[in-house]
């Protein structure tokens, strides 16, 4: 499960090299500064998503909600692209994100990501 969160965090950091790379070369955009922030965005989703999957390989309950959200938002631009005819990077889009929630619902998953931290310190 964590794999799949992982997978996906380097497949959005390689998107945003590409998108930055696309920027620095001097492709044509309507604000310089909005895609500088979509770019900062993309970023920083990746970085989220690396701490989920390491934080869901340790076993924590909260990764399973915050990876359940990020495979809705997965959904919610493979579906669309999909449509468009886009098939490969649809599919590429859709399995790993249908197989994620799957695999949240897992019994083994559940029962494996319940660690909820550290006890506070005793005085």
């Amino acid at each position: 499960m964590a794999l799949i969160v992982a997978a996906e965090a380097t497949a959005l950091l390689a998107a945003a090299g590409w998108y930055g790379y696309q920027l620095v070369a001097g492709s044509p955009v309507l604000s310089f500064w909005g895609a500088v922030f979509t770019l900062g965005l993309l970023l920083a989703f990746a970085v989220w998503l690396y701490a989920v999957a390491v934080f869901l390989y340790r076993g924590y309950r909260w990764t399973r909600a915050a990876a359940l959200v990020a495979q809705l938002f997965v959904l919610t631009i493979g579906f669309p692209t999909l449509s468009a005819g886009l098939v490969i990077p649809g599919l590429a889009m859709l399995l790993p994100a249908v197989t994620a929630i799957v695999l949240l619902f897992h019994s083994k998953v559940i029962s494996y990501a319940n660690r909820t931290g550290s006890p506070p310190p005793t005085l």
